[in-house]
């Protein structure tokens, strides 16, 4: 009789054990399967800060909105500088600059540095218009270039300036700016 219990008892213990088992491997199959699927999937993120409508960002292609607020800003970081600021200038578009063409754009901002370094010459600009091309990564922003020698404007130019991106993940860096159009007569 006591074989007999003994027996039960294993029996209900193996039964457990192998049901316990397979819960296991069940749930090592899900885990699996959920890390398979999150590495596979787009990254989506939403931004709802002070815009005018949520913005989503994916990983497979840059949304013009958001392509349109990041031009903005770095166009008016670009665009804007007095000597006081110079290295906080480079410095933040040197953030937004993508890895691969760092190098080429910081050689053009540290000229520009070393020519307005200890002079009285100021810089700002008034965007008048914008196009953005997320399927060419390139956007335009046209305006009128405004330049300060001291506290007296001594040109004020209709400019237009093209910049160029990459965009990997949903990280969207600065390739590239520069002056596409020639500067019109002001009267």
């Amino acid at each position: 009789m006591d074989i007999d219990l003994a027996h039960d008892k294993s029996q209900r213990v193996l039964r457990q054990r192998n049901g316990l088992a397979v819960v296991c491997i069940a749930l090592g199959i899900i885990s699996v399967a959920t890390v398979i699927s999150a590495s596979r999937r787009d990254r989506e993120v939403v931004l709802v800060p002070t815009l005018r409508t949520p913005l989503t960002l994916t990983s497979t292609k840059v949304s013009k909105d958001y392509l349109e607020l990041v031009t903005r800003d770095v166009a008016l970081v670009a665009l804007n500088r007095s000597p006081q600021s110079l290295t906080y200038w480079m410095d933040s578009i040197l953030e937004v600059t993508d890895e691969q063409a760092r190098g080429e754009v910081k050689k053009a901002l540290m000229k520009v540095v070393a020519e307005q370094q200890g002079s009285q010459i100021t810089q700002f600009f008034t965007p008048d218009g914008m196009q953005v091309d997320p399927d060419h990564l390139t956007s335009t922003v046209g305006g009128t270039l405004h330049t300060v020698v001291a506290s007296k404007e001594v040109t004020s130019e209709h400019r237009t300036f093209r910049f160029t991106w990459t965009y990997n993940g949903i990280s969207l860096k600065l390739k590239g700016f520069g002056m596409i159009a020639k500067p019109e007569e002001t009267p």
